[in-house]
């Protein structure tokens, strides 16, 4: 809710330094988006929050809705820091800072499936070990290949086997899931075991310390860096940043977060907002707790403005103004995938999904 959101982000805003927001001050960070998809209860909230070290506003399922239906709702942002890799060494970037979004994975959020899908670099695709491949983690996968070129197979829940068999079933499993990813183009895709809520949920709550540490997190991030490819960010061109959460902040203002897909931003710069027709000037920005002057290409944050109405604008568009336009209508062509079995006629109707924004084509 917008209170829950104001009350966390404002324990953010005063919270001490830490020993990762010292070590990110150190020469510049590279920002990598990584999405964690895969079918519901499949543990993606739980991974994140065994690799993340900070958290924003959203992450780990805090909405109350959340809680009370026990399922992500709705896009989580959490990251952690960790050194360069290898293949990455000796340019311009000192460290790595892993940007985590955490992706609903129930059917009816689909449409946030996709909008969190579309601003990621890397993809991790979360299975249960104990039931494989099952509707939504097909599903996410097809959006992957579209929108995606690295992806990263985690088995998780490994706990959940007999220790008595335990390698021969993941054996197993292993090879009915490199049979299904031979037909895409992510029939190599590297394949990482790992138990990331030891014992679940009844655990975790029996234990004061929130349950068992998590097993074979330190191999993924290792075969997640190893993945890692640098990609190109650029900090010239007009500004197109991807707004996922609006609410404000009593004082100050309305808080934007979002992920910056082109261009670059800084304090005091004049945006837009296309579907408002507004432009206001950015007040502050932080970075995962960390005040900042200015973000390019790639980079996740929170951008506080003053004089918007929050509840005018959930989810949408910032830009370099006069940069983006809005239409009534448009004319387009779409690429027919070969799960889709259904022949796309004159006149029937689709979901089309831009961004966050998901409007009926016909």
């Amino acid at each position: 809710t917008t209170q829950q959101c104001s009350t966390v982000e404002r324990h953010m805003a005063s919270s001490p330094p830490t020993a990762e927001m010292a070590a990110a001050s150190v020469g510049a960070t590279l920002n990598i988006n990584v999405g964690i998809l895969g079918h519901v209860d499949s543990g993606k909230t739980s991974l994140s929050r065994a690799l993340s070290s900070t958290a924003s506003t959203n992450a780990f399922d805090k909405n109350p809705q959340s809680k009370e239906r026990g399922i992500t709702l709705d896009l989580g942002f959490s990251s952690f820091l960790t050194s360069l890799p290898a293949q990455l060494a000796g340019g311009a970037y000192s460290q790595m800072q892993v940007t985590l979004v955490d992706c609903p994975g129930h059917a009816s959020l689909i449409r946030t499936i996709i909008g969190g899908a579309q601003i990621i670099d890397l993809m991790l695709l979360v299975i249960d070990v104990t039931k494989g491949i099952q509707t939504q983690t097909a599903e996410c996968l097809v959006i992957g290949e579209i929108l995606n070129d690295t992806l990263i197979v985690v088995l998780n829940k490994t706990d959940m086997l007999p220790e008595a068999g335990r390698e021969e079933k993941l054996s197993k499993m292993k090879a009915r899931i490199r049979k299904t990813l031979a037909a895409t183009k992510f029939a190599d895709a590297p394949m990482v075991a790992i138990a990331a809520r030891p014992g679940g949920a009844e655990s975790a709550a029996s234990d004061a310390s929130g349950g068992a540490a998590a097993v074979g997190v330190s191999a993924l991030v290792d075969e997640l860096k190893a993945r890692v490819a640098l990609p190109e960010r650029r900090h010239d061109g007009p500004l197109h940043f991807a707004i996922d959460h609006c609410f404000p902040i009593k004082g100050q203002g309305t808080v934007l977060t979002g992920t910056v897909l082109s261009g670059s931003l800084k304090i005091g710069q004049e945006i837009e907002f296309p579907e408002l027709k507004q432009t206001r000037k950015i007040k502050s920005m932080q970075m995962f707790r960390k005040p900042v002057q200015s973000a390019t290409q790639g980079d996740r944050l929170g951008v506080c403005v003053t004089q918007l109405d929050a509840k005018a604008l959930e989810r949408g568009i910032a830009c370099t103004p006069g940069y983006i336009s809005t239409v009534s209508c448009a004319l387009v062509a779409v690429r027919h995938i070969r799960f889709f079995k259904t022949a796309c006629k004159t006149g029937a109707k689709f979901h089309v999904t831009v961004g966050h924004a998901t409007v009926m084509g016909t």
